[in-house]
């Protein structure tokens, strides 16, 4: 059945997928995003669009909406570390006015953009929802202490609510992409040197207790993650606050990640040499099994050269378009 939702953040790379998603689904679609790291042209063709601060999501927010998707939030690690402030009055403030925005107005459903983040450095993996959380930037903390104000929010007013925690998330989805600014993710950083906008990538580490010693990630498919979103309307339940990892369950290396690039683009990439960076775990690989479980998501696009050859597709488009 067809509803109403409105996508916080929609004209970013994961909320536009989404936002995509819901359209092809047949729902209504409202994106809300002030374009401070969005795209106008991000936003899918079909959807209603507000340019408007989460913080003031009461003066668009009413009954007709049958929930919110939020993926609102700044996100840069490194930048937290030095502006922790910008983080904790955007990802934080910002997310509380959307809770008593959505109070007022009587939507009670809500699926959260989460991340791995919130884990900090794990003791083993595959890192499971029952890991300790102790985050090592304010972005983790941030949508750390966010996740704690949904469990409140679904305990004391009956949110029916969902928290997703990704892990690395990649590819494309047609028009809908990732491009950041500044762009600090692996698989972009790649491509970039296959377009000839950077000369070499920077492996940060070698010596890693890993097969070929560097560090490990687990890489899951933008539209995956999307379809995760849409099953998570489906599955909250009034009062209670779900909590589930995104990802394949499978890591692959950065020199893996590398040598695929070079296979799929045909282009030579040079690489350099970088010393480790402080707070870079050696291996980071998700337990997806409570997604499984309660979600009923299957991820059924885990290959690497498939996630890489859709985020191709869409850098070369990006070039063409500019």
């Amino acid at each position: 059945m067809s509803a109403k939702y409105l996508v916080t953040g929609g004209a970013g790379y994961i909320g536009s997928v989404v936002a995509a998603h819901l359209l092809e689904a047949g729902h209504e679609v409202t994106v809300l995003d002030d374009l401070s790291t969005g795209f106008r042209e991000a936003v899918p063709a079909g959807a209603a669009f507000i340019e408007g601060r989460i913080q003031d999501a009461a003066e668009w927010l009413d009954p007709s909406y049958a929930g919110v998707l939020h993926f609102a939030a700044f996100s840069q690690v490194g930048e937290s570390v030095v502006n922790p402030e910008k983080y904790w009055v955007n990802n934080v403030g910002g997310t509380m006015a959307l809770l008593a925005a959505m109070r007022g107005a009587g939507v009670r459903t809500l699926v959260f953009s989460s991340t791995a983040a919130t884990y900090g450095e794990p003791v083993s993996t595959p890192i499971t929802e029952a890991a300790a959380t102790v985050p090592t930037s304010p972005y983790g903390a941030s949508k750390l202490a966010v996740d704690h104000m949904i469990t409140g929010e679904c305990a004391a007013h009956g949110l029916a609510a969902a928290s997703l925690r990704y892990f690395n998330v990649a590819g494309a989805h047609g028009a809908y992409g990732e491009r950041h600014t500044p762009e600090s993710h692996l698989i972009p950083l790649v491509l970039q040197v296959a377009q000839g906008r950077r000369e070499a990538i920077s492996v940060y580490g070698d010596d890693y207790p890993t097969p070929d010693g560097t560090c490990v990630r687990d890489y899951i498919h933008v539209a995956d993650l999307a379809e995760a979103h849409l099953l998570a309307l489906d599955a909250v339940v009034t009062g209670e606050h779900l909590i589930c990892n995104l990802g394949n369950g499978n890591g692959f290396s950065v020199r893996e990640v590398i040598e695929t690039v070079r296979k799929v683009t045909g282009h030579p990439i040079p690489e350099t040499a970088a010393p480790r960076r402080a707070g870079d775990p050696a291996v980071l690989v998700a337990s997806a099994e409570t997604a499984r479980q309660k979600l009923g998501w299957q991820p059924s696009r885990a290959d690497l050269a498939d996630i890489i050859e859709d985020a191709w597709a869409f850098a070369r488009r990006t070039d063409s378009e500019t």
